[in-house]
């Protein structure tokens, strides 16, 4: 990606295919989320490189986003780390024209591609934080998930204030690794999910999980059975990791309650689908199941 640095602030080339703006509004789907802030269309993100704590300020102009730095210009090494973190975030990279080629030639996927038009995957580029997020996220709705995740943050993570606003840091797998159930229990996790979350922190703080370890995994099939080799994750939390993680575009959380309640809503059906139908309706998505899924969760939030 081509981007130029101008000391206190960068920009970032993007590609036609690129909506800030829809992405702005799939990132402002819950009051509860802590780990970024939208302000007067700008974004704020907290986020640690190379142990320093930057606070990014992101807006989008004239096809490029500007990137400042509010804590001060950090070194070059950095600058570059925060361009890549920014590329996975919003899948800055990926050639979207195949993309809308299929998705045009799509009854129900056509409609979405026209009117969001421009949005992007959003990601969360730390492993720790998919895995976990996709865990609480298990069998319970969005709103209830969200609260589970701020009280892990708020007890387990790394706060700054800057301009009376806090921005918070995501709990790192070695804060969680050391906690016992209880701890968890008394935010309200389950047992099973506060044993999910603690084993999953065991893992990767150990260095036996990490994202480098399934990036160089060549088979997508492996790639997925490692992740299922993890306790209470099944396959729609590692398809779910994978797309959001890994960015695979393949990824397909077929089983996934948002992606059947929008499938109801655009086909005017008088009940969810059941998973071989949407199996059956997914065929002329082969290639890129991943991103007919995150627009069809994007219909949710109208």
């Amino acid at each position: 990606m081509q981007w130029s640095d101008h000391g206190g602030y960068l920009k970032l080339q993007l590609p036609e295919e690129f909506s800030f703006n829809e992405c702005l509004v799939f990132l402002g789907r819950s009051e509860l989320e802590l780990l970024h802030h939208i302000e007067d269309k700008h974004l704020m993100k907290l986020v640690r490189i190379n142990d320093e704590e930057v606070l990014l300020k992101i807006s989008s102009e004239d096809g490029s986003l500007i990137v400042e730095f509010c804590l001060g210009a950090p070194a070059y090494a950095i600058k570059e780390q925060a361009v890549k973190y920014i590329s996975e975030w919003f899948d800055i990279e990926r050639n979207l024209s195949g993309f809308y080629e299929m998705a045009y030639q799509d009854k129900i996927l056509r409609p979405l591609a026209i009117k969001y038009y421009g949005l992007r995957m959003i990601g969360i580029p730390d492993l720790f934080e998919a895995i976990t997020w996709a865990i609480m996220g298990q069998q319970i709705n969005l709103k209830f998930a969200y609260t589970l995740k701020k009280r892990l943050i708020e007890h387990f993570g790394e706060k700054r204030d800057y301009e009376n606003t806090s921005y918070w840091l995501y709990p790192t797998p070695e804060k969680i690794a050391v906690l016992h159930i209880d701890e968890l229990r008394k935010l309200q996790f389950t047992s099973r999910k506060a044993e999910y979350v603690i084993g999953a922190a065991k893992e990767m703080a150990s260095g036996r999980l990490t994202k480098e370890m399934l990036m160089v995994i060549p088979d997508l099939k492996k790639q997925h059975e490692t992740l299922l080799s993890l306790k209470g994750v099944g396959a729609w939390t590692a398809d779910y990791v994978m797309m959001k993680c890994l960015l695979e575009t393949t990824a397909f959380p077929v089983a996934d309650v948002g992606l059947h309640n929008s499938l109801k809503e655009q086909l005017n059906l008088a009940s969810k689908p059941k998973q071989d139908e949407i199996i059956e309706l997914a065929q002329n998505w082969s290639g890129w199941e991943a991103y007919a899924t995150f627009y069809l969760w994007r219909s949710l939030y109208e």
